[in-house]
């Protein structure tokens, strides 16, 4: 099951940094195209749905390699009993958050999916297409809190810290 769950969070990660590239090249397609004085119909959206595809599949990656925001400073003052209840609390609040935003995230793909919701633009794109990897991001997020709260619940967590906060300036 570790092994599934990693490559899940491994696999989400290198599809966000796909987006990531495809993005850069929209963007540099975008401004080749204005200095050069064509169009490219609906650029400036894709590159919209890109950026948020990388950013929703990136969410669980990031929490699996501990670099999202947390509040350490208050966390190291505290005994390792009161931190881990604290710890459990915070990822059971997370969890309850994370499948809120993953329900409606789903629920509005499959909405925008029944409805043939288009987008405004002059793309026209069936909305369902860019709101299928928020949707997938989030499940994925969902997944990784309660991977998240199971491993501390049963005290096999093992607290990524990022080398951020070290580089002081």
């Amino acid at each position: 099951m570790r092994l599934f769950l990693n490559r899940l969070y491994d696999g989400a990660a290198a599809l966000a940094a796909f987006f990531m590239v495809l993005l850069l090249i929209a963007v540099l397609l975008s401004v080749t195209s204005r200095v050069l004085g064509f169009n490219v119909p609906g650029i400036d959206m894709y590159a919209g749905y890109m950026m948020a595809a990388a950013g929703f599949l990136a969410l669980a990656h990031t929490l699996k390699k501990g670099e999202h925001i947390r509040v350490t400073l208050v966390l190291q003052t505290l005994s390792p009993r009161v931190r881990h209840w604290m710890e459990v609390t915070a990822l059971v609040v997370a969890a309850v958050l994370a499948a809120l935003l993953a329900w409606y995230s789903v629920r509005l793909c499959y909405q925008s999916f029944q409805f043939n919701d288009i987008s405004t633009g002059n793309d026209a794109t069936p909305l369902w297409i860019p709101q299928l990897t928020m949707a997938i991001g989030t499940v994925i997020l969902l997944i990784a809190f309660i991977d998240e709260l199971v491993l501390e619940w049963t005290g096999q967590r093992v607290q990524n810290t990022s080398a951020e906060a070290l580089h002081n300036e």
